[in-house]
């Protein structure tokens, strides 16, 4: 891996709003060490959760056993069950207490892909957030975890100029969707479709 991409973000970079870090965590490396091997992908699509305003947040109602992390300080990871079924996994952002996440949904893989497709069994690694969290092996015991020092780090990996990003609604809920905060990497083929 070359050395920008094997550079550990600081803290400071996840304490800013959700907005903010979605945007800034494209082109970055999500990695996953686990006794079976190491696997990693570049981030390519992500979802902002806002602490206010954002009636799809699982934040709103405030915390619960279910979200607990979220209001972590920034720099933690919030993995929730979905439909009873899927994981998704999410970077919590902001002050400790501020309750905002951004979910990770998609990434490009980059190392472990035999990892990955044994996992996954299936050719679609890393579209979509469940997706990419089988071919990562995150696991519910991940919630909570601080990204910079356990089994998942982010890594610099390379920034996206603004003329390659793209914005639009974020996908697969029903409340919300007015709000512009799903961000993508242009022509990327392992984005949402």
């Amino acid at each position: 891996m070359p050395a920008g991409q094997a550079r550990k973000l600081p803290g400071t970079f996840f304490t800013r709003p959700a907005e903010v870090v979605a945007r800034d965590l494209l082109g970055r490396v999500l990695v996953h060490e686990s006794g079976d091997g190491r696997a990693s992908g570049v981030i390519v699509e992500a979802e902002a959760y806002l602490p206010a305003g954002d009636p799809a947040s699982h934040a709103q109602r405030g915390p619960t056993a279910r979200n607990a992390s979220m209001f972590l300080e920034g720099g933690h990871a919030y993995v929730y069950l979905i439909y009873g079924l899927h994981l998704c996994f999410n970077v919590v952002s902001g002050r400790a207490g501020s309750g905002e996440a951004v979910l990770i949904r998609a990434l490009e893989p980059l190392e472990g892909r035999p990892l990955m497709e044994a996992r996954r069994g299936q050719p679609m690694l890393c579209t979509g957030p469940a997706r990419l969290v089988q071919a990562l092996g995150i696991q519910r015991e991940h919630d909570g975890c601080e990204l910079q020092a356990g089994p998942l780090q982010l890594l610099a990996g390379s920034p996206v100029p603004n003329g390659a990003v793209g914005r639009g609604p974020r996908i697969g809920i029903s409340r919300g969707l007015e709000l512009p905060l799903r961000f993508f990497i242009k022509g990327n083929p392992c984005i949402s479709r």
